[in-house]
């Protein structure tokens, strides 16, 4: 049973989940990255831009790193990853979703949580345009689910892709929306929110016909902009159809290469659905772990280098 026991247990002010979260996502700097940025175009014509960091000799092992809601490639979780890469002789590239590098995409649509046909882009620009043998993916929060979703649902996978890594991830995106929406995690949703709105507003910018002002003023809640953005820009009947087809936890059961992921036991942003036990039990290709610590997307370790980091390398050299 790939249920895999944990050695994480960190200093004991970052015991708390919500010190760790908030810590690793405002106060934690990861430096000594150089990224180089790459823009490919879309099939729909719209827009990627890729954070390309190397290892310091010519290596064919790339590991693939996406981010999580509203993050981007220079969040430091990614620096870290990347980092630990470049250290162990792999390429790392740091994907940043639709309308997340900085500039504002072309189309009405953007990025969610179940949104695989641009990684699957992201990964045919990889297989023919570079000579990378070994591919690896590592995502975080929403870009974790992206890729347990991607790999469950996609039957012709790429020879080079050998395995993946997650941390935190919603794999139940309606538990996953309840916890964020509950008191507890008031200042986590409406900082989402916020940015989620200020985004809103630069579509309606581009596409009047589309976003009103009524709209604007009926998205009060996550779940409102799910409503009327989400789901309608990418073609899902309403939030919760958007969330039914997107969670990546239906898929876990497909995957068919070495696959970890790791949910802290005291990260406030994930529902009980979030730990797929029986899924791991039945599927030798999907290991789950399960620390009492790390909030969401905190796994503080000695030396600024997270114990997620570390437990992505010794997972993927592993194998």
């Amino acid at each position: 049973m790939p249920i895999l026991k944990t050695t994480y247990k960190p200093k004991f002010m970052f015991r708390n989940g919500h010190i760790s979260t908030i810590y690793s996502g405002v106060l934690r700097k990861v430096e000594g990255v150089t990224q180089k940025r790459e823009r490919i175009t879309l099939p729909d014509t719209d827009f990627i831009d890729l954070d390309w960091s190397y290892a310091g000799n010519k290596t064919k092992q790339l590991l693939v790193v996406l981010h999580g809601l509203e993050g981007n490639a220079q969040r430091h979780y990614m620096l870290g990853s990347a980092k630990m890469a470049n250290q162990n002789n792999m390429d790392a590239v740091c994907v940043n979703f639709r309308g997340c590098s900085g500039e504002v995409n072309k189309t009405f649509q953007s990025y969610h949580s179940g949104k695989t046909d641009d990684l699957a882009s992201v990964i045919k620009h990889i297989t023919t345009q570079f000579d990378y043998d070994t591919i690896y993916l590592n995502g975080f929060s929403l870009g974790g689910n992206v890729i347990l979703k991607y790999l469950g649902e996609t039957s012709d996978l790429p020879e080079q892709i050998k395995a993946a890594v997650t941390v935190s991830v919603p794999v139940y995106l309606k538990g996953s929306l309840e916890q964020l929406m509950s008191s507890k995690n008031y200042v986590y949703s409406k900082k989402f929110l916020r940015n989620l709105r200020s985004k809103l507003v630069e579509k309606q910018q581009l596409f009047p016909q589309k976003i009103n002002n009524q709209d604007l003023s009926a998205v009060k809640t996550l779940k409102d902009f799910d409503d009327v953005y989400t789901s309608i820009a990418h073609g899902f009947k309403d939030a919760y159809d958007y969330y039914e087809q997107s969670s990546s936890l239906q898929y876990l059961k497909h995957i068919s290469i070495p696959t970890l992921l790791i949910n802290a036991q005291n990260d406030s942003f994930l529902s009980k659905e979030c730990y797929p036990i029986q899924e791991a039990e039945q599927n030798a290709n999907f290991y789950l772990e399960i620390p009492k610590y790390g909030g969401h997307v905190g796994f503080y370790d000695e030396q600024n280098t997270y114990y997620s980091e570390k437990r992505m390398l010794q997972f993927i050299t592993n194998l």
